[in-house]
């Protein structure tokens, strides 16, 4: 009977037809399909903060930040509260590595320092200005708030930045139109007075990540802020990053000389090659050129816009036998971090054979003289445009880059060339997505997702299978924007995985192709998985393996695959913001990809489900009089505050002591100790006394004895 019933239900199943998954991939934007600024953010919230996103205490005015009293040290103290979003936690570290790129400020956990920052998700973006040196002096990052450009934007006021359509002479640069704001917020838009306000002699800046964006509480639908350069209105109110005026400004409060992770940067501009040189071991030299014949045509640097400029170091590889070289030799370099990222862009024009090779050159006490480390090889076809590379270094000793090229067996007309190099000590991005012909794809693809292109396939260092996909001319409700989500697919390893996929952090940077890394201006968003999430549609975890929740698609060979649904935005960036920039060069974009696992970033966030709770949860001790809990080998322990002649103390930090207190103590012991020894003293002496008259009265004699 049970043989029957089986051949029933396989009979059955024959003619039943196999589930299907969605036909369409499902997107979600993480702001809701809305651009929001910090200001709109706080005003949706209802906070009545000072300029929209500044924290006033009781006797601060707007001139108080003037004075070193009111500037951290280069070395910011802080602390990542757990009610942080993941997401923001891990751009807040992203954010500290620009910082280090282009300043002297540094940040490191607080130790114990009298003042240091607590990043919290509180209501909205904000912060006070300067340090306030009140101990704990807190910065929301709230809902919203986790893009790398608002929280560069809240860490300058801490710093001791206002806005800069506040200063003294705005109204030379911007017009603010007063019957188009809202009513009672009339007082965001008060500028300074010179004598309380110090520009460091700075021009005005348009693009200062530090200014409203023309909408900014605005009543209605006109603009409140005219700039007095038309070209200037859709550049104000930019949240991509620093701008050159920022940085100068902050550069010159703080006396920075130069930046912590920056090394050398070099686009061959100078007759000099930046101290390059050419070694005396090969066969032939580099040449500092404008063209070659067979290409490249112009330089990266300025694409041949620039008369009687644009210059790269070129290997001529046809002529000379097969494997003669030529060697580049950086200036010598001095490390402090023990990881280095080395960006270049690269044009072959001569034969597949042809290879590029990097090495270090390092010094140490055994070779004083330098040994040779080989980095990377780079070789393939000859194309006819620059690319890109990254390659990760991690050099701990005094060194030199070397750019070794060497003549292959096949024929050439052209050779190897590099220009705009850049060396930095960062971590490199994961993956490059190269977009060639960009042009004719924003004037030819439709909004929507007839519009909608695909990277490649990636793998994060975990081993998750991931694509990336983008909305050229914008999605239907979106358009006129660059549209960007983050998709999981299936992957070789998905056997082998935790699903649904937990804590891998994926970051999507449209790159802004500015020869000097320090002055570049790059888009950014992250994507965090959130192994909890559910689908707004069903009852499925939105991040788990892509054959359970994707739908079926396939790759240009044909090639079959499950990719899941995405996470991203619909306002990535503006068609306007795009032509602002260096993002477009060479007719080609660049999107660099990471993902990376911030699971340690967790400390004691609080999850229901077993798999993701860590023990001994800093919930369970709360620290009191300002302590910070923190985890220390998998154990809560309270960061007691202190100050310069008081502190607190005890498990929970819920003792004070004091310079004062522990003074009374050390007199108070001394005299105690005084009048108890002054006492055993003076019995001993009755003591011995009293048997003295005893021993005299019975006639005893006495004796000394050791």
């Amino acid at each position: 009977a049970s043989c029957i019933s089986l051949c029933v239900l396989l009979i059955i199943s024959f003619f039943l037809p196999p589930p299907q998954p969605a036909l369409e991939t499902t997107e979600i934007d993480v702001d809701g399909g809305i651009d929001q600024d910090i200001f709109d953010i706080n005003e949706a919230l209802g906070l009545d903060l000072f300029e929209g996103d500044i924290k006033l205490d009781g006797m601060q005015e707007r001139n108080s930040i003037i004075g070193d009293n009111y500037r951290w040290p280069h070395v910011i103290p802080y602390v990542l509260d757990d009610s942080l979003e993941m997401n923001a936690k891990g751009l807040i570290l992203k954010a500290f590595e620009q910082y280090r790129l282009k300043t002297c400020i540094d940040f490191k956990p607080w130790e114990g320092e009298k003042n240091y920052i607590s990043v919290f998700k509180g209501s909205g973006c904000w912060s006070s200005v300067g340090n306030r040196q009140e101990g704990l002096q807190q910065l929301s990052i709230g809902a919203n708030c986790d893009k790398i450009g608002t929280i560069q934007h809240e860490f300058l006021h801490a710093l001791g930045f206002w806005h800069e359509q506040s200063r003294s002479d705005r109204d030379d640069y911007v017009s603010i139109v007063w019957d188009r704001i809202l009513p009672g917020k009339d007082h965001n838009f008060k500028k300074y007075d010179d004598k309380t306000s110090d520009s460091l002699n700075v021009p005005y800046d348009y693009t200062s990540v530090m200014h409203y964006s023309q909408n900014a509480f605005r009543n209605g639908t006109e603009p409140t802020i005219v700039t007095n350069i038309p070209d200037f209105m859709d550049v104000i109110g930019q949240r991509m990053d620093f701008s050159d005026y920022d940085l100068q400004k902050l550069n010159r409060l703080y006396n920075c000389s130069s930046s912590l992770s920056f090394m050398d940067t070099c686009s061959f501009e100078l007759e000099n090659v930046c101290g390059m040189i050419q070694s005396s071991d090969d066969n032939s030299d580099w040449q500092r050129l404008s063209q070659v014949p067979a290409g490249p045509n112009t330089d990266h640097t300025n694409t041949g816009e620039c008369e009687d400029s644009g210059y790269f170091m070129h290997f001529n590889t046809s002529a000379g036998a097969k494997g003669s070289t030529a060697v580049l030799e950086s200036r010598i370099l001095y490390p402090k971090r023990g990881f280095q990222c080395l960006q270049f862009y690269f044009y072959n024009s001569g034969h597949e054979s042809d290879h590029l090779y990097v090495w270090v050159r390092e010094y140490t006490s055994a070779h004083p003289n330098g040994t040779l480390r080989l980095i990377e090889e780079i070789k393939g076809s000859p194309a006819t445009y620059w690319q890109l590379h990254h390659v990760s270094l991690n050099v701990t000793s005094k060194f030199r880059v070397v750019f070794q090229g060497m003549r292959g067996s096949g024929l050439s007309n052209g050779g190897l060339s590099i220009d705009d190099i850049n060396l930095s000590e960062t971590q490199c991005p994961h993956h490059v997505w190269h977009i060639r012909n960009f042009t004719h794809l924003l004037n030819t693809s439709p909004a929507g997702t007839a519009g909608r292109i695909y990277s490649p396939p990636f793998y994060s260092s975990k081993g998750y299978a991931f694509q990336v996909s983008l909305y050229v001319n914008g999605t239907t409700n979106n358009p006129l924007n660059l549209a960007m989500y983050l998709h999981l697919i299936s992957g070789a390893n998905d056997d082998q995985l935790q699903w649904p996929c937990p804590w891998q952090q994926g970051t999507m940077i449209l790159l802004d192709q500015h020869p000097d890394i320090r002055q570049r201006m790059s888009n950014q968003r992250s994507i965090t998985t959130d192994p909890l999430k559910l689908s707004d549609s069903s009852s499925a975890y939105f991040w788990d393996r892509p054959d359970k929740v994707g739908s079926i698609a396939s790759f240009p060979n044909g090639t079959t695959f499950m990719r899941g649904p995405g996470s991203g935005t619909s306002t990535f960036l503006t068609h306007q913001r795009l032509r602002s920039r260096n993002f477009i060069k060479d007719d080609g974009v660049y999107i660099l990809l990471t993902m990376e696992d911030i699971s340690h970033l967790l400390s004691t966030q609080p999850s229901v489900s077993p798999t993701f709770v860590l023990p001994n949860s800093c919930l369970d001790k709360p620290c009191e009089n300002d302590g910070v809990c923190v985890i220390v080998d998998r154990a809560p322990v309270c960061r007691c505050p202190a100050g310069d002649n008081w502190w607190y103390m005890g498990e929970r930090c819920e003792r004070k002591g004091s310079t004062q207190e522990n003074t009374i103590i050390a007199v108070s012991s001394t005299i105690s100790v005084f009048v108890v020894m002054l006492i055993v003293t003076i019995t001993s002496a009755v003591c011995l006394k009293k048997k003295y008259s005893q021993g005299k009265e019975n006639g005893e004699g006495w004796t000394l004895e050791e």
